[in-house]
């Protein structure tokens, strides 16, 4: 950890916003672009790229090849899962832009499985759980657990 910053960042690692949070964790290969705000005691893994106007909560954990897009946000004591994909725009074109930023907000404790696809302008709530390779086509309710393709709610105990 460098004691000036704070924070430890990983030699590889580019981490171009001056917003990290004390005892957060940026290992190699990650890349933080200027507009990012980056919370206490944060593990941003390996291979993760954090767009400008992306805030993240403390203690949040970004598992290896996630990216976060501008106009996301994630509170804190979230953990998202490995090559996560988070969308901001639901008629992409390359060289648009012009394109209306839609916001999504993943709630305080939620989880996010591995290779999870959360389309943009949605929110999942408080403690909810996106099941692995789900994709989230609309809001997730608070403490509700939804996986598959559209994302559904599951009941667990089936």
């Amino acid at each position: 950890m460098d004691d000036a910053k704070g924070f430890s960042c990983h030699e590889t690692a580019i981490c171009e916003t001056a917003f990290v949070g004390q005892g957060s964790r940026i290992w190699a290969y990650v890349h933080i672009l200027a507009g990012a705000r980056i919370g206490d005691d944060c593990n941003i893994c390996d291979f993760v790229f954090i767009e400008d106007d992306v805030s993240i909560g403390d203690r949040v954990t970004i598992k290896s090849g996630s990216h976060l897009w501008k106009g996301v946000t994630i509170e804190d004591d979230v953990f998202i899962g490995p090559n996560v994909a988070f969308t901001n725009d639901k008629n992409p074109r390359s060289g648009n832009r012009d394109f209306k930023l839609l916001h999504t907000v993943v709630r305080k404790g939620a989880v996010i499985g591995a290779n999870a696809t959360i389309l943009p302008g949605l929110e999942i709530g408080e403690g909810a759980v996106v099941g692995a390779g789900s994709v989230v086509t609309r809001n997730v309710p608070p403490h509700v657990t939804v996986l598959g393709n559209p994302a559904m709610e599951k009941n667990l105990r089936d």
